[in-house]
């Protein structure tokens, strides 16, 4: 079996905007609590923060994270996590059915985001609040001083204002799960007139609009049509959401997934162009995919868990080789649509469905799925070139005409690198693999790097790595053309360089 991929420097997607490597932090379960923060751990520092688990959000190079949520943002109070620590109150979430003590909140998360070299995406809640709450919120993290809450945030220890610049107008309010849930009218009107407030406080923020939860939602479009209606002129992205599972065990329909997300991407861009063409506008909506990632392992643990705990393990993963394959091909997928995708968050980024684990009072160690996420996020800069690709496919239950490989390459011109990203879905057998570069005189081939295992269902443990990358020594690249075989189920990175 063969694939053959052809790329050209002048062919390009669009630049990549690196907040598509974004990540997520929510009060939930152990993501917080005993995830990136727990005092009396021996490895944290003077604020609680692990210092094992700031390492791996570095290795991962995470630009944005989004907090507080998620769900739990319906229903918070972000007063309650300010202020002299002794102070705060315990609340019952009631999205998730725990006891938040409030010891952590915005200005520690703040404080964390800077140790790890990243910039902050909040959420406001517009559930059980809105206008009020978010024109107060915004005031106390962005305005210089002179004002009530200002002053309250210098009066905590912090003189300079955080100046965050990116602003979820709630979360998944298309949800019945959601706390505050709204029809799409009632969420289009609060959502625009809490932006118009915020950007007449703060006019440089951006702002992302609420998309439906997922594909199945049965008002989505319909949603989509409606809400960016209503606050088009104050908005700046849609969101976007969608988890994935292998209930039935079938890699191959699996692994297919991916096309869904990409008929996603497709359907809620139309929506964006229709209302763009229908208002007249000069101004493009792009998407923010805000949560995505396989989901589906913990979810009958979590229903034997007693409500009411501080940070149970809630949605805790544990994931396997074939997880690691599908997140590849999800960003392989968001890659192919940079146009559009400017903002994305692997949900989420510690303990809760996450590339990170820790032990309560032990140690840190990586998922499968922090492998293709990272090797993206550290290589995967610069343009997106457009691919045309030929190989085999197939049918699965649920999709048909499935590509065995799907494929991307990114190009950065100031250090002329090129990497060329691929997933063999073929359970069965290796590809044949040949790349024509065209316009790329005097390459080489750098590195190959290959995630594979014999078994799809392997995992990573705190007591070692079964799936782990290695390099292929067999890629060459000869008069423009570069070969390789591509193991069956493998996750590949090939890395080319300019010789100088």
């Amino acid at each position: 079996m063969k694939c053959k991929m052809t790329i050209n420097k002048m062919f390009i997607i669009d630049e990549v905007d690196e907040r598509i490597y974004g990540s997520f932090i929510e009060h939930l379960g152990r993501s917080v609590y005993n995830g990136i923060y727990e005092v009396n751990h021996k490895d944290s520092d003077g604020n609680g923060f692990r210092k094992d688990v700031i390492g791996l959000v570095k290795e991962l190079n995470v630009p944005i994270v989004r907090y507080p949520g998620g769900n739990f943002v319906s229903g918070y109070n972000w007063e309650d996590g300010v202020g002299p620590k002794d102070k705060r109150p315990r609340r019952l979430d009631i999205a998730w059915k725990t006891l938040e003590t409030n010891e952590f909140g915005t200005n520690e998360f703040v404080d964390w985001a800077k140790e790890v070299g990243t910039e902050v995406m909040m959420t406001v809640n517009l559930g059980t609040r809105g206008i009020d709450d978010a024109r107060n919120i915004i005031e106390y993290c962005n305005h210089p001083s002179g004002t009530f809450y200002s002053d309250l945030r210098i009066s905590h220890g912090y003189k300079e204002p955080h100046n965050i610049k990116l602003w979820c107008l709630g979360n998944e309010m298309d949800g019945e799960w959601q706390i505050g849930h709204k029809t799409a009218y009632e969420y289009g009107r609060i959502a625009s007139e809490t932006g118009r407030i915020m950007k007449i406080i703060d006019p440089s923020i951006e702002l992302v609009l609420c998309g439906s939860s997922n594909t199945s939602m049965k008002t989505f479009g319909q949603w989509e049509e409606t809400v960016l209606d209503l606050a088009y002129n104050e908005i700046d992205y849609i969101s976007l959401h969608t988890y994935y599972g292998n209930r039935n065990n079938d890699a191959e329909d699996f692994l297919a997934k991916s096309i869904d997300m990409d008929e996603f991407i497709k359907s809620v861009v139309a929506v964006c162009d229709h209302t763009k063409a229908k208002k007249r506008s000069k101004k493009k909506v792009n998407l923010s995919f805000d949560e995505w990632n396989v989901w589906f392992h913990s979810n009958a643990s979590d229903d034997e868990q007693a409500s009411w705990q501080i940070a149970p393990p809630l949605l805790e993963d544990i994931y396997t080789f074939e997880d690691a394959l599908l997140v590849g091909c999800m960003l392989i997928t968001m890659l192919n649509h940079a146009d559009r995708i400017k903002i994305a968050c692997l949900a989420q980024l510690v303990n809760v469905i996450a590339p990170i684990m820790t032990e309560n009072n032990g140690g840190a160690w990586r998922q499968t799925i922090f492998y293709p996420f990272m090797h993206a996020s550290v290589f995967g800069r610069g343009k997106v070139l457009q691919s045309v690709i030929e190989c085999d496919k197939y049918d699965s239950k649920s999709f048909s005409d499935v590509p065995y490989v799907t494929a991307t390459a990114t190009y950065k011109e100031d250090s002329n690198e090129l990497t060329i990203f691929c997933v063999n879905r073929n359970i069965k057998d290796g590809i044949d693999f040949e790349c024509r570069l065209e316009n790329f005189e005097d390459y080489k081939v750098v590195e190959h790097l290959v995630l594979y295992n014999d078994d799809l269902k392997a995992k990573n443990s705190v007591l070692g790595e079964k799936v782990m990358p290695t390099r292929c020594e067999n890629t060459f690249l000869e008069n423009g053309i570069l070969n390789t075989k591509l193991n069956k189920s493998s996750w590949n990175v090939i890395r080319l360089k300019k010789i100088t």
